[in-house]
């Protein structure tokens, strides 16, 4: 945190400085500019031409370096803008200040494997911890790497690549900036991935379109030249025959744009607000293509933007000025029109022309550009992974047992609760067939256990370091309930919820893939009859088809049925009463929970527990 706070102190001063000299600017080029005005005036009243032929440029020139050196500045306090609150933001991860953080939220859903009960998106959650992204896809190839796990060889591959960029601090910070001046929440990368993959429509046809074009524009701008010859030399007896030329010319013109009429404005609607994209992917790739790395994944990644002399960042930045001058021309549905643009388009057929550019670029391009995307958002996304490692130096990277079924972690904290709060613990399961099951007291910790077990498995399949000293894991599919829910569109119950997600799991493990699952309070939703009998069955079943996993529940008597099974290992929280204050220390300890503490805090909200049940009700 301390580097974080000593960058934002020196880009204060910083920016302090840059805007002290951008005003000074501001005024000297006011100053010049008035100067400069004053003598060209004077000079032509006195007919001073030597001079006036001299001062003249020398303005036009002085003005265009003092505007050269202000968009300098300008740009230089932008970057420092933007590296200071990259630092802020970094500050307040650390502070777990997460509100002004994109949350991920398009990402949430219900029915997904263990995202919705492990607080992977939404409000404060994993997503906002790491995500340090700047464009749509690299958002979305990081909710990807959070919902799925990686192979051994990928993670392995991802975790050196990690390493190594957890110390170039500097680049990664650099890296952000540049996809951060082009940020633009209308933009839509699907969309322009679905018009860049589109086949054009005038290349069939091109040397028929681009004669035409050219034919025309000649003929067009002969009879616009000879009409303005009429005006200066015939005005007193202008005659219909300047006219004629040039309204037949512009007729035959208007015809030729009609047919391209639909095919230039769907090109500008379609990337009306993903030229944000481009520019940003542009900016990344040529941060990119200038830094050298060791990782071997770093550099394959790398080689994917140039190849036998073929520049990523060349082509997108001819794509983008193509687009650039396209979009000029406005459409019915857009603002910004420059009806200069539609006088020379109306002259020379421009439309044919860009349109053209547009379509020979997707043409060579259209195949690579989702590889590109991807690229830059493999980076985006290892560098926000690199920035969550460095920001955390005590957090491990796991080793990926080749064997299945092993979790072993020394030290192991919840990533999402703030240092100097999280209680850490050691936590050990291995072998098929191998069940934990917790019990303790209520606002004990169970359910925080569960999901501080669950976030750094997410972590550590990834390719992500885990809050924990040291850790060892096998390669599994992860599977939770912990969070049902009623569903009132459907008419689902919250305990029918739960038992489609446990009949998702028994599914799985018939698979025979590896699964490890995590089961809280299992069939809160029913009688406690059910509960235990329904809860009973389903340990017993588990523990038949061999699943690995963890089972919280505040009923002891189903700990004490599985005291006795082997493959089953009991844990504990617990908490103490002292002067009538409940004292927890969120310790995982070994064996069943020894304490109650329900009735305690139901005297605390008011409740007047009875002392002798039966003899205030009896039989």
């Amino acid at each position: 945190m301390n580097t974080y706070k000593t960058n934002i102190r020196e880009l204060d001063s910083t920016l302090t400085s840059l805007s002290q000299s951008i005003n000074r600017l501001s005024t000297f080029r006011l100053a010049a500019f008035v100067c400069s005005v004053i003598a060209i005036i004077f000079l032509a009243n006195e007919r001073f031409l030597v001079p006036l032929f001299f001062v003249i440029p020398l303005c036009f020139i002085g003005f265009g370096l003092l505007i050269t050196h202000y968009n300098k500045l300008h740009k230089q306090r932008q970057r420092a803008g933007f590296l200071k609150k990259i630092n802020e933001t970094e500050v307040a991860r650390l502070t777990n200040k997460f509100e002004n953080l994109p949350m991920g939220e398009s990402f949430v859903s219900l029915d997904h494997a263990y995202a919705s009960d492990f607080d992977v998106f939404g409000t404060h959650s994993l997503f906002q911890l790491i995500n340090r992204t700047t464009t749509e896809s690299g958002r979305q190839l990081l909710a990807d790497w959070l919902s799925r796990p990686a192979t051994k060889s990928v993670i392995l591959k991802r975790q050196g690549a990690i390493k190594e960029l957890a110390h170039k601090l500097n680049w990664r910070q650099d890296f952000q900036v540049a996809g951060m001046r082009y940020e633009n929440s209308k933009s839509d990368y699907n969309k322009l991935l679905e018009w860049v993959e589109k086949p054009g429509d005038l290349l069939d046809k091109e040397s028929k379109y681009r004669w035409t074009s050219i034919v025309m524009s000649i003929l067009s701008t002969i009879s616009a030249g000879y009409f303005i010859y009429g005006l200066m030399y015939f005005l007193e007896d202008f005659l219909t025959r300047f006219v004629i030329p040039l309204v037949v010319s512009l007729f035959v013109n208007a015809r030729f744009l009609k047919k391209v009429n639909k095919i230039a404005e769907e090109i500008i609607d379609s990337t009306h607000q993903n030229l944000q994209i481009l520019s940003g992917y542009h900016s990344l790739i040529t941060q990119v293509e200038t830094e050298k790395f060791e990782s071997e994944y770093l550099r394959e990644v790398q080689s994917t933007f140039a190849q036998n002399n073929y520049s990523a960042a060349d082509e997108i930045e001819k794509l983008k000025k193509i687009l650039e001058v396209f979009q000029n021309r406005g459409t019915k549905r857009s603002i910004g029109r420059n009806e200069f643009y539609t006088i020379f388009n109306n002259l020379w057929l421009l439309d044919i022309r860009w349109i053209l550019l547009t379509e020979k670029w997707k043409l060579k391009n259209s195949g690579y550009l989702k590889y590109w995307a991807t690229a830059v958002s493999e980076f985006e996304v290892l560098c926000s992974i690199a920035g969550f490692a460095y920001s955390n130096p005590s957090f491990c990277f796991p080793e990926i047992e080749d064997e299945p079924y092993t979790i072993s972690f020394t030290e192991m904290g919840h990533p999402l609760i703030a240092t100097e709060k999280r209680i850490c613990n050691n936590f050990n399961l291995a072998g098929r067939g191998e069940l934990a099951m917790i019990t303790g007291s209520n606002m004990a910790g169970k359910s925080t256990f569960l999901r501080t077990v669950g976030l750094n498995l997410v972590l550590a399949l990834m390719g992500a370091p885990c809050c924990a000293r040291s850790a060892r894991v096998s390669n599994m599919k992860i599977f939770t309930s912990m969070r049902t829910q009623d569903n009132l569109e459907e008419g689902i119950s919250s305990f029918y919820a739960e038992l489609k997600r446990i009949e998702q799991l028994l599914k799985l493990i018939e698979s025979q893939e590896p699964i490890f699952f995590l089961l809280d309070e299992m069939f809160k939703g029913t009688n406690s009859k059910d509960r235990y009998k329904g809860g009973a069955s389903l340990i017993k079943q588990l523990s038949e088809m061999n699943a690995f996993g963890i089972i919280s529940t505040h009923d002891l008597e189903l700990a004490h049925l599985t005291e006795n099974n082997p493959a089953v290992e009991n844990f504990s929280f617990n908490s103490e009463i002292t002067d009538d204050e409940i004292h927890f220390n969120y310790r995982l300890t070994k064996g069943i929970c020894t304490d109650f503490n329900a009735s305690e805090l139901m005297k605390k909200c008011g409740i007047k527990i009875i002392s002798d049940i039966n003899s205030t009700y009896p039989d």
